[in-house]
């Protein structure tokens, strides 16, 4: 991977996209699988925002079938069947426990005919590429075999549960990064750190971006076609840079989403319980301890500005110690805590929870931006369908035939896998010095480029230093650095690698990740300290 900067750009380009989280990854992959040359700039990193503040699934959403958005939900669950495809060794079938209470907002009978209904829109579930990513028609159990698959629950009143299966996406971070390589080898020109400052209009038209690279403060103006706003959150922020009366600057609302990490409390199952004012919060097994979220509270204020509080924290222990039949939890539990913001389209119902995740596209020529368009709205899940619809606007903008999306039918990088199992095995066999741990994370991960990673490791002893539980090695940091754009240590600890996406790995490893990190990098002991510093306010609950 190379930044833009760093490369000859082309004098011109079909598209330039604002914003590197999977919308915009999804549209730049998009548009170059269809011969159009693009440019994507990210102020931040790449996936660092909304995109890395998820449940960490990949699912149809069975919860807006109350809201009798059936559309949406075959949508999702027709793209959730194309990721297990395309991305096999992120995307993994897991079950999900529903119980069932002698109430009426969870009783047998209203689950089961939504159980029904999800069935018969996921009919197509079975066909995917690897079997082993088949997922089973639902099932209902009684009381007895639900504690005894699950001991978490709330025993009053409990009548039984229903289970049904979705899929997780052990790392959204990394599954990011390979849309953004996707688009790489289709011909696009990517950079993180890249901020766009301004619009180049002429004559009205916007036909490129001022854009600055936040590593050596230098400005560029990049010319371009049509300029697409993907930046989520910061999508009306983005586009009123072009609005000069203020009286018709743009809005969009944005919902709070925070997820806090504690040790195992739920077995195999994603146990999914509603509260009193009818929230779901969910306890998700993940890297042998418990996910728990989330929230969807409606944020007013810079976007720039959004930390996770203590208020959000203690308010999901509470939900889940209120909710739950586990050992109750405090606020010293949590290991880990993040959070960040969804855009939600203008016109969605009152209070975020009850929100669609539906999305629009805005052709922003009305508000005499012509040359711009704007994506808002939307979920992880169905990033790759949004910038199929997507293309359907540009095509008519430029006055291209773009030919059909072949991007549902193809691995992504690195993601060219036929069998996850058979995968493993060969690369166990043929590196037997490594744990079974460490080749299942680094292969998982990594896909074909665990190969790389574990050649890495194997030539050179101080890089074949595990450093995490999952069996991670200290070849990831150097092969983030050499290979994968990673420009700080928030980039490798939390979004090239695993390392501190389960909280503080302790100061022994930070110590190795920091030093190796320094030498390739450059950094001297000041840049050392400041990088050590911005972790470090990561790892740390609010207080």
């Amino acid at each position: 991977m190379e930044r833009f900067f760093d490369i000859t750009p082309k004098p011109h380009y079909d598209l330039i996209v604002i914003g590197g989280g999977i919308t915009g990854a999804s549209v730049a992959y998009e548009a170059a699988s269809r011969g159009l040359s693009v440019a994507l700039f990210e102020k931040g990193d790449f996936g660092q925002a909304t995109s890395a503040a998820t449940s960490k699934l990949i699912h149809g959403g069975l919860r807006y079938l109350k809201n009798m958005e059936f559309g949406l939900v075959r949508e999702s669950l027709t793209e959730r069947k194309v990721w297990e495809n395309i991305a096999p060794n992120f995307v993994y079938p897991i079950p999900f426990m529903v119980p069932t209470y002698n109430n009426i907002k969870s009783n047998k009978l209203i689950l089961f005919m939504g159980m029904v209904l999800y069935d018969i829109l996921s009919y197509d579930k079975g066909w995917t590429w690897d079997k082993s990513k088949k997922l089973p028609l639902h099932k209902t159990i009684s009381k007895k075999k639900t504690l005894e698959l699950e001991q978490c629950l709330r025993i009053r009143g409990l009548t039984g549960s229903s289970i049904y299966y979705d899929c997780q996406n052990i790392n959204p971070e990394r599954l990011t990064l390979a849309v953004i390589k996707s688009a790489i080898a289709k011909g696009a020109n990517v950079a993180n750190y890249a901020m766009v400052k301004s619009f180049i209009k002429k004559d009205g038209v916007i036909n490129g971006v001022n854009v600055i690279d936040k590593l050596t403060g230098q400005e560029h103006s990049v010319q371009g076609r049509l300029t697409i706003n993907c930046a989520g959150p910061w999508a009306d922020i983005v586009l009123n840079k072009g609005i000069a009366d203020n009286e018709n600057n743009h809005h969009i609302r944005r919902s709070e989403g925070i997820h806090i990490i504690t040790k195992k409390l739920c077995n195999k199952h994603a146990v999914t319980v509603m509260t009193k004012d009818r929230r779901h919060i969910m306890l998700i097994p993940w890297r042998n301890h418990s996910l728990i979220g989330t929230t969807d509270k409606e944020y007013n204020g810079n976007p720039d500005d959004y930390r996770v509080t203590k208020e959000s924290v203690q308010g999901l222990i509470d939900d889940l110690n209120e909710n739950y039949g586990c050992q109750k939890i405090n606020y010293d539990d949590v290991v880990f805590a993040y959070g960040g913001l969804r855009p939600l389209v203008d016109d969605q119902t009152e209070g975020s929870y009850e929100s669609s995740r539906k999305y629009e596209i805005y052709d922003n020529a009305k508000q005499g931006l012509n040359g711009l368009i704007t994506i808002e709205g939307g979920k992880y899940t169905t990033s790759r369908k949004l910038a199929c619809n997507a293309m359907k606007v540009i095509g008519k903008k430029l006055g291209r035939k773009l030919g059909k999306s072949t991007t549902k039918n193809e691995f992504l990088a690195g993601c060219e896998v036929k069998d996850m199992d058979l995968f493993l095995a060969q690369l166990s066999a043929q590196h037997p010095n490594f744990s079974s741990e460490t080749v299942a994370y680094v292969g998982m991960n990594y896909g074909q480029e665990a190969y790389k990673i574990l050649d890495l490791a194997s030539k050179n002893p101080q890089l074949a230093e595990v450093v995490s539980n999952d069996g991670e090695l200290l070849a990831e940091v150097e092969y983030a650095i050499n290979n994968e754009m990673a420009k700080s240590l928030t980039d490798i600890l939390f979004r090239r690698t695993g390392i501190g996406t389960l909280g503080h790995p302790g100061e022994e490893t930070l110590n190795k990740v920091v030093s190796l990190a320094a030498t390739k990098l450059g950094w001297d002991s000041q840049q050392t300290e400041h990088e050590v510093e911005n972790a470090k306010l990561i790892f740390e609950l609010p207080q």
